[in-house]
C-alpha cells in the first residue's frame, strides 16, 4: 500500500491546525496522508466546547500558553514539546466515526517497541489503565481526519494547572472535558530517547509495510495555509467567540464590600450583566452594567473599558485591577 507523509517541524499550534485542515479539505493524496507534529505549550479546544469553561485563564496568561480551537469534537487537551501529535487523512466512505481503525495502528506501533497499550471505553489509548493518547475524528465529503495526542514526555503538572477550571463558575450546554489519569509513554521505555528521536521511531513503525512518499508543500499550498492561519486560527472569533452561549458567575470579597458578577455571554459577546453586593456607590448600577453590554468577553477589552470609567461613583474604593478580576476566573 501507498502512504504519503508530510514533514512538519513548525511548533505554532495555529499553523499546525491550519496545515492539517488545509490538507484534509484540499489535498487528495492516493493512499492517504500521515503527519506527525508538535506544539509549543498550548491548549487545543474541541470544536463544540466553551473555551472559557476549559482553561485556567490566569495560568494561561502568565505562562504564555496559546489557546486554539480545532475542527474536531471532543475535549480540551494540553500540548507541549513533550507531546507528539499524529494526523491520519484518508478517503473514506464511512458514515460513522470509527476510532479503532486508526487507534489500532498506533497500538500496533507501540507494541513494536514492547509497550502494551489498549483502547478503553472512551476510545482513548491507555497503558496500565492510564491515558497516553486522546483522539478525535471528523468525516466530510468522502474523507476522514483522525488525529490524536500522544503524551511522550509532557509536563503533566502543567497540564493539570492549565486545564484547572472551577465548574461552579460556568453554566452552559457545551461538551465538557473528562479528566483522566494520564501518563507519559517515556515512563514505559526501557531506554529513554528524546521526543524528536521517538517521533522517528513512531513514524517508521506506523509506515511499515507501506510504500512511503513524501509530499512537499508548494507555494500555492503555503499561501492557502497562511490565509487559513490569518483568517481563522489566529483570530479571537474562532478560538473564543465560537463558544456556545453560557452563564458566568463569581463573587469576590473586599474590605469595602462584596461584589457578585453574573454574565450571559453568546458568541463571545457580553449580552447581559448583573452586579450584586453590599458595597456602596452613588451612581446607578444600571449605567455601569450598560457600559459592558455588547463587549467582547476578554480581559484586555474589559480592562481597557473600565480604565476609562470613574469607578468611585459605582464602587467606593474599588481599584480597576481588582474589579476586572471579578469578571474572570
Amino acid at each position: 500500500m501507498n502512504m504519503n507523509i508530510i514533514r512538519n517541524n513548525n511548533n505554532d499550534p495555529r499553523y499546525n491546525l491550519a496545515l492539517e485542515e488545509y490538507v484534509f479539505r484540499n489535498l487528495d493524496l492516493p493512499g492517504g496522508c500521515l503527519m506527525l507534529w508538535r506544539n509549543k505549550p498550548s491548549i487545543i479546544i474541541g470544536r463544540y466546547q466553551n473555551t472559557f469553561e476549559e482553561i485556567n485563564p490566569s495560568y494561561v496568561a502568565e505562562n504564555g500558553i496559546e489557546v486554539v480551537r480545532r475542527i474536531t469534537g471532543g475535549g480540551a487537551v494540553y500540548h507541549d514539546l513533550g507531546n507528539i501529535n499524529f494526523s491520519f487523512i484518508n478517503r473514506s466512505n464511512a458514515e460513522v466515526i470509527d476510532f479503532a481503525a486508526y487507534n489500532l495502528k498506533v497500538i500496533d506501533a507501540l507494541a513494536q517497541i514492547e509497550i502494551q497499550a489498549e483502547l478503553n471505553s472512551r476510545n482513548d489509548i491507555v497503558v496500565d489503565g492510564k491515558k497516553i493518547s486522546g483522539n478525535a475524528q471528523i468525516i466530510h465529503k468522502g474523507k476522514v481526519l483522525h488525529h490524536g495526542t500522544f503524551l511522550y514526555d509532557s509536563k503533566l503538572e502543567n497540564l493539570q494547572q492549565a486545564l484547572n477550571v472551577d465548574p461552579t463558575k460556568y453554566e452552559s450546554k457545551s461538551i465538557k472535558s473528562v479528566i483522566s489519569r494520564v501518563a507519559n509513554v517515556s515512563d514505559y521505555l526501557r531506554d529513554k530517547v528524546s521526543a524528536e528521536k521517538f517521533m522517528e521511531i513512531l513514524l517508521a513503525n506506523l509506515c511499515k509495510d507501506n510504500e512511503v512518499y513524501e509530499y512537499k508543500l508548494n507555494s500555492s499550498d503555503i499561501s492557502a495555509i497562511g490565509k487559513l492561519y490569518n483568517e481563522k486560527y489566529n483570530t479571537w472569533d474562532w478560538n473564543y467567540g465560537s463558544a456556545p452561549a453560557f452563564n458566568f458567575k463569581k463573587a469576590n470579597y473586599f474590605p469595602w464590600g462584596k461584589v457578585e458578577v453574573r454574565l450571559y455571554i453568546d458568541q463571545g459577546i457580553i449580552q447581559q450583566v448583573k452586579i450584586y453586593g453590599d458595597f456602596f456607590g452613588i451612581e446607578d448600577m444600571a449605567d455601569f452594567e450598560g457600559m459592558l453590554m455588547g463587549m467582547q468577553y476578554d480581559k484586555p477589552s474589559v480592562m481597557q473599558k473600565l480604565s476609562t470609567v470613574s469607578l468611585a461613583g459605582f464602587f467606593c474604593a474599588a481599584g480597576t485591577d481588582e474589579l476586572v478580576n471579578c469578571f474572570f476566573d
